[in-house]
């Protein structure tokens, strides 16, 4: 019986955390076409192991700990190479309706930012600061202790804090 309830909710959760799931994923991979494959891989996967699951936890939390252990798969594999370069964030499709075109372009700028940071810091700035993680929760999917996850934001703070200031003195 909660095998079924397990697939149930898996099936049922999906749709609703897949945009979440394709922008962490594209973080991870920083090539749209590799995102598409690997939010894919992750929605397969949670099908196929949608027993593991238990319901009433955090479906999103389980689905960003297994996409990023397929892409840390797949890159020790060798099927998938970095390198490509950064996606521009206006083509990344991750709009903001909610809010005015002053503050759209402050979040392009930032998010620019942090998609040139590396990797570790990059996805914990996402968890934490997009996803709305807490340390905690970052720590547990990142498989890191907390105490990096603190060190990795502060060092993100600083870098971001120091750009947004060297650009707003020579505007």
């Amino acid at each position: 019986m909660r095998k079924n309830s397990a697939k149930v909710a898996v099936g049922a959760g999906l749709p609703e955390v897949y945009p979440r799931l394709w922008r962490f994923c594209l973080v991870l991979c920083k090539d749209r076409a590799l995102a598409d494959d690997l939010a894919q891989s992750t929605c397969a996967r949670a099908l196929e192991k949608a027993n593991q699951f238990t319901p009433g936890t955090h479906l999103d939390r389980w689905l960003f700990t297994m996409a990023r252990r397929i892409w840390l798969n797949e890159q020790r594999a060798g099927k998938i190479r970095q390198g490509r370069g950064l996606v521009p964030v206006e083509d990344a499709d991750i709009p903001d309706h909610s809010s005015g075109p002053e503050t759209n372009i402050l979040a392009r700028e930032v998010f620019t930012m942090i998609e040139a940071l590396p990797e570790g810091q990059r996805i914990t700035a996402l968890l934490v600061y997009v996803e709305g993680q807490s340390y905690r929760e970052a720590a547990e999917i990142l498989d890191i202790p907390i105490g990096t996850v603190m060190s990795r934001l502060s060092t993100v703070r600083k870098t971001i804090n120091g750009q947004m200031t060297r650009t707003k003195d020579e505007g």
